[in-house]
């Protein structure tokens, strides 16, 4: 304003003095009337000049009135970390400044690509939508022909004289474990929300569509669900690994924050405790998400043992309906089998710095079946009775690069959360119902070194005897004098192996090589005379990952 000010005045004299220039030498008469021009153009001018000040100074007023409101309007409203602990926060408007005071914290191992620019990444407003996936080129070869696929159904390993499988060895290659799915981030009035879709291609489908005319994999539903979060509260429902599974960090249920080790068994550990299935979970996070505390109901099942390779309860004479109608006998029996009440599991999970974590955590059952049974004095009665146990899981980065994990679990009648290798309970003559002991462990460490990870886990579960008489004298339950060698005491396992990062990007994805090298043994209650003490199993796989922009490279 005061510029243009300026050269108009600066125009307006140049102009007004051109004629006086050029009357010089003309008669006094003229040169008189010019000077009273001249002096009316002054007047005219000093009444502009005035007219500019006014104008300006009425302008800065205005500018003063509006400037507070203008920059409240500018200040972006940044969200605090969902409750998920991935280290993207909700999106500010566009054309917002950064706050110099708020900055993300460090991404987290298996989360780290989460909020970096991806040429997938596509926003709507204050709403964030990233694709998450990656495709699995995988080898196996296993020294027994156990059957099942690319996970080890750990609990049915061969004996070396089984036939045929103890004389056959077997070998695949796969793309099942592929992942496809999508994370919604947002804020919608200070509640920040997140919804995760993750689907593989594990799901069943004809043997003959599989490996004879076409790899025509079925897709799978692995998780689905929302969370809500506002200040340290947090709700979540839908699909997701059940809140028994022990965390890497706090009490979220994203893939990077679960504990289900870096081995390429889409089976995973044995005893580790894991299920991905329908519930709902409330959450309080304590200041700084240093103390997280839980409590979630979970989708129940009465499992009486037959799914993963595990064995089978043997029930009485007279209750052998009981299987597959009130109790899961793993032969898609889930839809019948009544439950009573929801699975509920509490956990305090522990975050004092970014380099341990620890957890300690309770589930509570309810089991209940009706006596079918004719003839007997508890027949046309309910029985029912509950069972429970604990955890104490934890991860320690002992020095940088260096973690150190320890997972424990100890219970009556969780068997079914260990890859249906124990029974949840047995069923005696009567009808009366009585879980079965269950102690699991996972040990081991993980190590990164540049764009190696290289990692050993021992993981073990024993399964407790529960024995009980029939009407008829027989011995029925589990681990009796005469039981199968499907009965087992105890199934162990040593894994290692190295996850390479060949190549990655945070806008265009990774490329990663895994080999694992895996060892199982399982060991019956009864062996008879002569017979085999002990099943063993050598596994090698082999992968190559292409991870999408978007979802970190180590998620499995």
């Amino acid at each position: 304003m005061k510029i243009t000010k300026y050269a108009l005045m600066l125009c307006f004299v140049v102009w007004a003095s051109f004629p006086v220039c050029k009357a010089q030498g003309s008669d006094p008469n003229e040169i008189e009337k010019l000077k009273a021009k001249l002096a009316e153009q002054q007047k005219q001018i000093d009444t502009l000049v005035q007219a500019l000040k006014d104008q300006e100074a009425t302008l800065d007023g205005m500018s003063r009135s509006s400037a507070a409101p203008a920059a409240q309007a500018a200040a972006p409203q940044v969200g605090a970390l969902m409750a998920s602990s991935t280290p993207m926060l909700a999106p500010a408007p566009a054309s917002a400044p950064a706050s110099p005071k708020l900055s993300p914290p460090a991404p987290a191992p298996q989360a780290a690509a989460a909020d970096q620019p991806s040429p997938l990444q596509l926003k709507l407003g204050n709403i964030s939508i990233t694709p998450v996936g990656f495709l699995d080129a995988t080898g196996v070869w296993r020294s027994k022909a156990a059957g099942s696929g690319i996970g080890s159904n750990f609990g049915s390993i061969p004996f070396d004289n089984a036939v045929p499988g103890g004389h056959l060895n077997e070998f695949r290659f796969s793309p099942q474990n592929s992942r496809v799915g999508f994370r919604v981030d947002g804020n919608w009035k200070g509640t920040q929300f997140l919804n995760y879709l993750e689907m593989d291609f594990l799901g069943t489908g004809a043997a003959n569509n599989i490996g004879i005319t076409n790899g025509a994999f079925v897709p799978r539903l692995r998780l689905w669900w929302l969370s809500m979060r506002k200040g340290g509260w947090e709700v979540l429902g839908g699909q997701s690994w059940s809140m028994f599974t022990a965390n890497r960090k706090g009490i979220s249920a994203l893939p990077g924050d679960i504990f289900y080790g870096q081995e390429f068994d889409v089976n995973y550990l044995i005893g580790m405790p894991w299920t991905r299935q329908p519930g709902f979970r409330a959450l309080y996070h304590g200041t700084g998400d240093k103390v997280t505390l839980g409590l979630s109901a979970e989708n129940p099942n009465q499992y009486m043992g037959g799914y993963g390779g595990g064995g089978q309860i043997v029930l009485p004479s007279a209750l052998g309906a009981v299987g597959g109608t009130q109790l899961d006998n793993g032969s898609a029996s889930f839809l019948s089998t009544p439950n009573v009440a929801p699975d509920l599991i509490a956990k305090l999970a522990f975050d004092p710095t970014s380099r341990v974590h620890f957890e300690v955590g309770g589930i509570a059952r309810f089991f209940k079946i009706y006596n079918t049974s004719t003839g007997q004095p508890n027949s046309g009665r309910t029985s029912s009775t509950s069972g429970g146990g604990g955890e104490a899981n934890g991860i320690f980065e002992v020095v940088k690069g260096l973690r150190l994990i320890s997972n424990n679990q100890y219970g009556d009648g969780i068997g079914r959360y260990f890859f249906g290798n124990a029974p949840d309970l047995v069923v005696r003559a009567d009808g009366s119902l009585s879980p079965i002991h269950t102690l699991t462990t996972v040990d081991g460490f993980e190590a990164t070194v540049k764009n190696s990870l290289l990692y050993f886990y021992f993981g073990g579960i024993y399964i407790g005897k529960n024995v009980a008489v029939d009407n008829n004298g027989s011995l029925i339950g589990w681990g009796y004098t005469g039981s199968s060698n499907g009965q087992n005491r105890s199934v162990n396992e040593y894994t290692f192996g190295i996850n390479q990062t060949l190549w990655k990007s945070p806008a265009y994805g990774a490329v990663n090589m895994m080999l694992q090298y895996e060892y199982a043994t399982r060991t019956p209650w009864y062996v008879a005379t002569g017979a085999l003490d002990h099943a063993s199993d050598h596994t090698v796989y082999f992968d190559l990952r292409y991870t999408l922009p978007g979802a970190a490279p180590a998620i499995k």
